[in-house]
């Protein structure tokens, strides 16, 4: 059991929360991932704003600079 926290705290991200913002920093809109990842929108923004909560940061912008840092995200 142990093994296995061990291995969940490894990763900061949900690997859907990585799908979307390896397709933001693709320049990819709210709208275009919605239709690649077959969700809706508001499920992207809430992806997105997870992950800013996560990090605290108070935008995109600084969320894709931080998870890039942390090597969270490869461009």
């Amino acid at each position: 059991m142990k093994g296995i926290d061990n291995h969940k705290s490894k990763f900061l991200l949900t690997h859907r929360e990585r799908e979307v913002f390896e397709l933001l920093v693709q320049d990819k809109t709210t709208r275009d991932i919605a239709g690649q990842l077959f969700i809706s929108e508001k499920t992207v923004r809430n992806h997105i704003s997870n992950v800013m909560q996560k990090l605290n940061v108070k935008g995109r912008s600084q969320a894709v600079v931080e998870l890039i840092k942390l090597g969270e995200l490869i461009i």
